[in-house]
């Protein structure tokens, strides 16, 4: 399999595993679980099982270099302006909208990319990235509005959180894309996790653990081995074959599933230009597969 087509799967991957956990986590809530409590938790869990994994995958010399400063601060800055907001905003947007908006809105994360990317080169983008910029702008204005212009279809908070969930991702893409170069994906993704879950170590000893049902003990399990360390890994070291903006694009795939599970699920419809804004926010993956295969 080539570079290109690996990067590719890879991200589908991580990105499908991603969208699985939105219903899970949506039923969590459900059952009273804490967005911020889960955050915390599965940042504290995965970030030890990559973390370990990682150590014993790599030879001392990555070790060593992975915490000298200008490496260690970079995960810090990945943590806290990456891995954290990624995981808090989605989630937030899951509990104040629902699974399915949440994770259409946080699609807008390879516009970011493309608008960083630009001012980081100085460059205007391709013409690709500019026609992508424009219809998945017009398809968040469809499914926050379902048409209806000046009117919303979804709260105020589940917008505002799903459009910086969007951000989020465009800041956990970017921001390791050094330290991926030079340290196994395993090491820096469950380091940036462990580090991320120090700021809710109060909140994980202080908050009342939730009910214990197989349910909530297989869906918990879910997110954090699928939904967070697989999903993670996947879309990190897809970086290292495709470019940011197209690993970014490639994210589609996150939405159409959680869409998918939600519906089946729990029986959310979405409304008609809803529906078309979906379809033009996930066809600008598409636009970007046939863009790369044309390199």
């Amino acid at each position: 399999m080539s570079k290109r087509n690996q990067g590719i799967m890879l991200a589908i991957t991580g990105t499908m595993f991603w969208g699985i956990s939105s219903p899970f986590a949506q039923a969590l809530f459900a059952q009273n679980v804490k967005p911020l409590w889960l955050v915390g938790a599965r940042l504290l869990l995965a970030g030890i099982l990559l973390s370990v994994w990682g150590f014993i995958a790599t030879d001392k010399a990555q070790h060593k270099e992975i915490f000298k400063k200008k490496n260690l601060i970079l995960l810090i800055l990945f943590a806290v302006f990456g891995m954290v907001p990624s995981q808090l905003t989605f989630f937030l947007a899951i509990r104040y909208g629902n699974a399915s908006t949440a994770t259409i809105l946080q699609f807008l994360g390879p516009v970011f990319i493309i608008v960083c990317l630009a001012i980081q080169y100085r460059n205007l983008p391709p013409r690709i990235d500019v026609i992508s910029l424009m219809i998945a702008v017009l398809g968040t204005i469809l499914v926050v509005t379902n048409g209806k212009i000046g009117t919303l279809a979804l709260s105020a908070a589940g917008i505002f959180w799903g459009i910086m969930a969007g951000v989020s991702q465009a800041s956990y893409t970017l921001i390791p894309r050094r330290l991926l170069e030079q340290f196994d994906a395993r090491l820096v993704t469950g380091l940036g996790m462990f580090i991320g879950s120090v700021l809710f170590w109060p909140l994980i000893l202080t908050t009342k653990i939730p009910s214990i049902t197989p349910f909530t003990v297989g869906s918990f399990a879910y997110i954090i081995i699928f939904g967070t360390m697989a999903s993670y890994l996947c879309y990190l070291q897809s970086v290292k074959y495709i470019p940011a903006s197209t690993t970014g694009m490639l994210s589609a795939f996150e939405p159409l599933t959680a869409n998918v599970l939600s519906v089946l699920w729990f029986h959310e419809t979405l409304g008609t230009f809803q529906t078309l804004g979906a379809v033009l926010i996930l066809s600008t993956a598409f636009l970007q597969a046939i863009a790369l295969k044309g390199k």
